[in-house]
């Protein structure tokens, strides 16, 4: 699921770079779009959904997640993390998960806070829609944007022929 959702995100940045082409302005310009003024920028809910993916699945398997520096400010570098995430994600074995689903697992939420949950529900109902909604939110900035995006891309991204 992890690794269908970023590739989509990376394809959704891909249709950004050409329709800023297209229409004339340095793709960079949307690293920093908001929908609202309190909330983080595009570059900020790439990083979050790639972050979720690789902890979650770092934690719930015991296996350790690679630290990125979060200093991304153009598409490209953004575009590169999600290729750097999706590289590791590629090395989780499927049977790293076995047998895990009832381990705790404690994660922050927040600076100051942890919580702890069982394995299995903390991918069905953090990290999930975790990822989902920061994807989702990338999606709605791009397409406020102007960006030529459709239900297809989120869901099918390259392999829609898009």
């Amino acid at each position: 699921m992890f690794q269908t959702a970023l590739a989509n995100l990376g394809h959704c940045l891909k249709k950004a770079q050409a329709n800023a082409a297209t229409r004339s302005f340095s793709p960079d310009v949307l690293v920093g779009l908001r929908l609202a003024p309190d909330m983080l920028p595009l570059a900020s809910q790439v990083r979050i959904a790639c972050d979720a993916a690789k902890n979650g699945t770092a934690r719930v398997s015991g296996l350790e997640a690679p630290r990125m520096a979060d200093d991304e400010t153009t598409l490209v570098q953004l575009q590169e993390r999600i290729a750097k995430t999706l590289a590791w994600l590629d090395t989780v074995p499927a049977d790293a998960f076995d047998g895990r689903e009832a381990q705790d697992v404690t994660f922050p939420i927040g600076k100051d806070a942890t919580r702890t949950m069982p394995a299995e529900a903390y991918l069905k109902h953090w990290v999930i829609p975790n990822v989902y909604f920061h994807v989702t939110t990338v999606y709605a900035l791009l397409r406020q944007a102007g960006v030529d995006l459709g239900k297809v891309d989120f869901l099918v991204g390259e392999e829609a022929g898009a």
